[in-house]
C-alpha cells in the first residue's frame, strides 16, 4: 500500500481544517480565505459534507479496515492485540494526561459541556469510558474514534478462525450486529439505551469496507458475495441516518462513496508525491497530530488572530500541533512501541522455553 502515507497526509489536513472551519464559522463566527475557497470547490462543487465533516475521520477508518485485516488473519490473537495496543496505547494516555491537566489549570475546557472534571472521571478517560456515562464526559473528544477502532480489532479478533475460513462473513455479520445496535438504541427506553453506541454502529461500517476492498483485491471472495457485504453496509449507513447519528446525513453517503473511491485510486498509488518527504512526516505522525491539535487550537488561534490575523494564527496552529507531533512521535510513540515489543518478545520466549521443557 504505497499510496497509505499520502492517504493519512490527506485524511490529516481533512481533519485539521474540519476543526478550523467548526471553530472560525460556528463559535467564533469569523471567516478566512481558506474556507472560502474550500467552501467554492469542495463542498459547493464537489459536493462533500458542510466543513468537510467525516472526510478524515472516513479516510482513517478506511484505512483501518484495509490494512489491519491481513495482520488479523496472518497473526494469533495475543501478537495482534498487543502489536494494536502498542501502537495506540502510550500516545494516547499521553494526550488524555495532557488534556486533564490543561482542564484542571483552567486552560482548557471540556469537550463535552462539563465546567470540569472529576478525579474518577479521569481515570475512566484513559479508558476511553467517559463516552458510556449518561450525560457523555469527553476531556478530548476525538479520541471517540478509537472506541470504533477497538471495536473493530476485538471483532476481528473473535471472528479470527472465520476470518482466515470464510472472510467474507465477517463484514456482513458485522453489519448485522451494528444494525441490532443502532435498532436497539431507536426503541430502547432512554435509561436503557446506549447513545454512544449508535455512532460506534454508525461508524463501523466504514472499516469494514475497507475490508472489504481487502477482501477483494486480495481475491478472497467472489465479486457476488463481494456486493452483499457492500449493500449490508450501506443499509446500515442508511439506518445510521435515519436514526440521526450524522448530523450531516443529506450528504454523508456521497461524501462516504468520494472517500471511498480516493482510498481504492490511491491506496496503491507509487507516483512522486508518495516519496515527498513531507509527506511521509505527516503520514508517520498523523496519528500524534490526530489526537493532539483539538488540545492547542483555540488557545493558539485566540491568543495570536487578534494581533496578526487568521492567516498567520493558523500558521501558529500548525506550527504548534507540528512540534508537538514530533515530540510525541520520538519520545513516546517510538520509544514506547519499541520497550512493548521487546518485552512481549520476551515473555514469549519464556513462555515458549517453559513449553519446550
Amino acid at each position: 500500500m504505497n499510496g497509505a502515507n499520502l492517504l493519512r497526509t490527506i485524511a490529516a489536513l481533512a481533519v485539521l481544517y474540519s476543526h478550523i472551519s467548526f471553530y472560525l464559522l460556528d463559535d467564533v463566527g469569523g471567516g478566512w480565505w481558506m474556507l472560502d475557497l474550500v467552501g467554492v470547490v469542495f463542498i459547493g462543487g464537489l459536493g462533500l459534507n458542510l466543513h468537510l465533516s467525516f472526510v478524515g475521520v472516513s479516510i482513517f477508518m478506511l484505512l483501518t479496515g484495509l490494512l489491519i485485516t491481513r495482520s488479523a488473519m496472518r497473526q494469533s490473537r495475543r501478537d495482534f492485540m498487543v502489536a494494536r495496543l502498542a501502537r495506540l496505547v502510550p500516545a494516547f494516555w499521553f494526550a488524555i494526561a495532557l488534556a486533564v491537566i490543561l482542564v484542571k489549570l483552567g486552560l482548557n475546557g471540556m469537550f463535552s459541556g462539563q465546567p470540569g472534571i472529576t478525579n474518577g472521571e479521569a481515570a475512566l478517560s484513559f479508558f476511553l469510558g467517559g463516552f458510556f456515562l449518561k450525560p457523555e464526559v469527553a476531556v478530548l473528544g476525538v479520541t471517540w474514534t478509537l472506541v470504533v477502532q477497538v471495536a473493530f480489532y476485538l471483532y476481528c479478533t473473535s471472528m479470527r478462525s472465520t476470518l482466515r475460513s470464510r472472510p467474507i462473513v465477517v463484514p456482513i455479520l458485522g453489519a448485522a450486529l451494528c444494525a441490532l445496535i443502532i435498532t436497539y438504541n431507536m426503541y430502547a427506553p432512554q435509561p436503557y439505551a446506549i447513545p454512544f453506541l449508535t455512532k460506534v454502529g454508525a461508524i463501523l461500517p466504514t472499516l469494514f469496507l475497507g475490508q472489504i476492498i481487502y477482501l477483494g483485491w486480495a481475491r478472497l471472495a467472489t465479486w457476488r458475495w463481494l456486493s452483499v457485504a457492500v449493500i449490508a453496509q450501506i443499509e446500515v449507513i442508511r439506518l445510521a441516518m435515519e436514526a440521526r447519528a450524522f448530523w450531516t446525513s443529506d450528504r454523508y453517503l456521497w461524501t462516504l462513496f468520494v472517500i471511498v473511491a480516493t482510498v481504492v485510486v490511491l491506496a496503491r498509488y507509487d507516483g512522486p508525491i508518495t516519496r515527498w518527504p513531507v509527506i511521509r512526516w505527516i503520514g508517520t505522525r498523523s496519528y500524534g497530530i490526530y489526537l493532539i491539535h483539538t488540545l492547542i487550537l483555540y488557545r493558539i488561534y485566540a491568543t495570536v488572530e487578534p494581533h496578526f490575523g487568521p492567516t498567520v494564527a493558523v500558521i501558529a496552529f500548525l506550527i504548534g500541533t507540528a512540534a508537538i507531533a514530533e515530540i510525541m512521535y520520538r519520545w513516546i510513540e517510538l520509544p514506547a512501541a519499541r520497550w512493548i515489543s521487546e518485552w512481549y518478545a520476551r515473555i514469549s520466549a519464556r513462555s515458549a522455553a517453559r513449553s519446550a521443557a
